[in-house]
């Protein structure tokens, strides 16, 4: 698709801040170097389609309104740019290729972390660069193309291992308290009676026990299905796997945590297999939110 001269420079106005305006269109070669900013994108990632007005708008909302703007547009890391606006769209193969070519060399800087730790690292990076959390931009739109996306990426990840390891031993974050549980049952429900004040919380803490037997791995996908809400499609977007192989993960870690809530229930307080099915057959139709609250 090739622009209309004066067209790409409209386009990036409409992002820059206005105190810039005058500088960019004095500028003579600012057509040609937005011309060049998107060929670069393009031959980079040949497979990922970005329009000229996200990717110039992005660029344009980055301009730094003391700076020099044509000096900084020389010095963009256009491909780089090219992707993260890509991925800010939520384009399935800018997401691949960013796991591939971005995620995956991350993952090779935290070694200083132990495996399982490295893990999670890269899982919160991947939810707090690509998601767009209640209704917001993904944070990976803040990316401005001024250094390397992948170093820009290792700073975040580095950033969010300190969090985790900060925390560690006294931070749980799929716990959640005992009385939260007692919430997932409606009011209306005459079934809730049945419980009674040791019951709800065994089966809270039954709940939060099973989840931290699960694999790290197992938990994110509980946690990107039934806390974020992601459909199949979207979580084998971005972990670059079929979808079938994602929905039988997805399925396999919520029996596992059933039948490990099962077995921490009947332990806790004692009860015959009948039993335990009676209780928690009360929340198992409530899974959904039950790993929403306690994964919250």
């Amino acid at each position: 698709m090739t622009a209309s001269p004066g067209t790409l420079t409209a386009l990036l106005l409409t992002g820059a801040p206005a105190a810039l305006h005058d500088a960019l269109l004095s500028a003579p070669e600012l057509e040609s170097l937005l011309a060049t900013l998107l060929e670069q994108g393009r031959e980079a990632w040949p497979g990922v389609t970005v329009e000229p007005d996200q990717l110039l708008r992005h660029v344009g909302r980055h301009l730094r309104a003391e700076g020099a703007p044509m000096d900084a547009l020389r010095q963009l890391h256009a491909a780089d740019v090219y992707l993260a606006c890509a991925c800010a769209s939520g384009i399935p193969q800018a997401l691949q290729l960013f796991e591939k070519h971005i995620l995956q060399k991350t993952a090779a800087r935290l070694s200083r972390y132990p495996a399982a730790l490295v893990d999670e690292v890269l899982q919160v990076t991947r939810q707090r660069l690509l998601l767009g959390m209640e209704g917001r931009t993904p944070k990976i739109a803040e990316y401005s193309g001024r250094g390397a996306l992948g170093g820009w990426v290792r700073i975040v990840a580095s950033r969010i291992g300190g969090e985790l390891q900060e925390h560690a031993g006294h931070h749980e974050p799929l716990v959640a308290a005992p009385e939260a549980l007692e919430q997932l049952l409606s009011r209306a429900d005459p079934e809730r009676e049945v419980l009674q004040a040791h019951s709800k919380r065994a089966l809270s803490e039954s709940l939060q026990a099973a989840l931290a037997a699960l694999t790290e791995r197992e938990r994110a996908l509980l946690r990107l299905h039934h806390l974020h809400g992601l459909t199949m499609d979207r979580i084998a977007t971005l972990y670059a796997e079929p979808r079938s192989s994602v929905a039988r993960h997805v399925a396999q870690a919520r029996e596992r945590l059933l039948k490990q809530t099962h077995r921490e229930l009947a332990t806790r307080l004692k009860l015959n297999g009948r039993e335990v099915e009676s209780l928690l057959g009360l929340v198992q139709s409530r899974l959904d939110l039950s790993l929403h609250r306690l994964m919250g």
